[in-house]
């Protein structure tokens, strides 16, 4: 069993699913797979720490990206190829004017296509948001960058102590993935469904000592925006569901984005699949109160692309809360990683492509694997959906990757600018 250590904020662990809808029983198969709900980030990157000093490979040559029907036939592309995901949605916008492209459906067998309203799983999209967050809370004095897990979280094991907010964010602090444990994982095989304390997940890493020196290595940990979120409760007594709507939610008017605690998901939304024949629809077979703040938010296209724009600009900072933001870290990739060169900044990764640089994050998850970025002044924005788990499949997860860079290549080409019109 896991050490319990005192939470932040209280609250009861219980094994009850939530309560009203409810859906068909994950099968069996979605349960022998089930802890890549919470665990993906941590298993696909293994075991590879990559030293601070790390450099990155270097772009290739400048080149434009195709725009229009190329950027159709490349998402359309996407879902006609072997394990593919039934739908995908890709939402673009330069200074107001959006674009939208979708290919496939939002449910097998209704033809619907996907929506910029549809909800989805968001997976580890969520850590920026705990970003902006505590990035909003340091700009209010309310918490430090070099605040400690020993100042605002003593209760949390001594071994920890030394580690700082700064460092969780970067995903430097070397603190354990409680994912990785056998015991989360066990129960995660048992009951997909299973109601956490998303307060205490902590608890199942707190007989581990750090992996490393916090500052000195990079490594994706799941643990860290736990942390994250409990050093913002810590700091004003309010629930991290609270501090999401004050301070991220209603500056950016994000209208259909929450945090739930159970495996049910609001209507409409984008129904993800495990597209091992026959596809299983595996959209509400996880509770999201395994991963809560770090990977559990359920958004839209809309608000997502929404989202971005505002944490990646300058209209959620200050200048010096960004600019601590944007120190990145070369070699840092998200999970997955995203297109082009990867580097960790605060919650927040740069993605060097070969016709340019944006801002962003990923995330993936039993059914939903999303990308979401934009320019440094917030101005443009990317974000694409795809409603499958592509990390499974490698030869996938690299035509997405191609997929995502083609578009952000559209994104910063300037010419023909004429053609740029809204799309439904």
């Amino acid at each position: 069993m896991p050490r319990r250590v005192t939470a932040a904020h209280g609250g009861r662990s219980s094994t009850r699913s939530a309560p009203g809808r409810t859906g068909p029983r994950p099968g069996r198969r979605l349960r022998a797979a089930a802890v890549g709900a919470v665990t993906a980030a941590a298993v696909l990157s293994g075991a590879a720490a990559v030293p601070v000093a790390a450099a990155p490979s270097g772009p290739g040559p400048h080149a434009t990206g195709q725009g229009g029907p190329a950027l159709q036939r490349a998402l359309a592309g996407l879902v006609g190829a072997p394990g593919g995901p039934p739908g995908a949605i890709a939402v673009m916008t330069r200074d107001g004017v959006r674009q939208v492209y979708r290919a496939g459906t939002a449910e097998i067998g209704t033809g619907r296509p996907p929506r910029t309203g549809d909800h989805m799983r968001i997976a580890s999209a969520a850590k920026a948001f705990s970003g902006a967050v505590a990035l909003s809370l340091v700009d209010r004095r309310a918490l430090g960058l070099d605040d400690t897990i020993g100042r605002r979280l003593p209760q949390l094991p001594r071994a920890w102590h030394a580690v700082t907010l700064r460092q969780l964010l970067q995903h430097t602090s070397g603190l354990p993935d409680y994912s990785r444990s056998q015991a989360f994982q066990d129960i995660v095989r048992a009951d997909p469904r299973h109601h956490f304390d998303s307060r205490r997940l902590l608890d199942f890493a707190a007989g581990q000592p750090l992996a490393f020196p916090p500052g000195s290595r990079y490594a994706y940990s799941n643990s860290d925006n736990i942390a994250v979120a409990l050093m913002a409760e810590q700091a004003t007594g309010r629930p991290y569901e609270s501090l999401l709507r004050q301070l991220v939610y209603r500056p950016l008017d994000l209208t259909g984005t929450s945090l739930p605690q159970g495996y049910l998901l609001p209507r409409p939304f984008l129904h993800g699949y495990d597209t091992t024949p026959p596809p299983e629809d595996v959209s509400e077979a996880i509770s999201a109160s395994g991963a809560w703040a770090s990977g559990g938010i359920v958004s839209t296209p809309a608000d997502l692309s929404r989202f971005i724009g505002g944490y990646a600009g300058p209209e959620l900072l200050t200048p010096a809360t960004r600019r601590a933001q944007q120190d990145f870290l070369p070699g840092g990739a998200s999970e997955p990683a995203g297109p082009g060169a990867n580097a960790a900044g605060l919650a927040l990764f740069r993605y060097t492509t070969r016709c340019g640089t944006v801002l962003g994050h990923t995330g993936n998850t039993p059914g939903y694997t999303q990308f979401a970025a934009s320019t440094r002044d917030g101005r443009r924005t990317i974000t694409v959906s795809v409603t499958s788990q592509a990390t499974l499949d490698p030869a996938l997860l690299a035509r997405l990757r191609a997929v995502e860079e083609q578009f952000v290549c559209a994104l910063l080409d300037d010419r023909g600018q004429g053609s740029w019109k809204p799309r439904p």
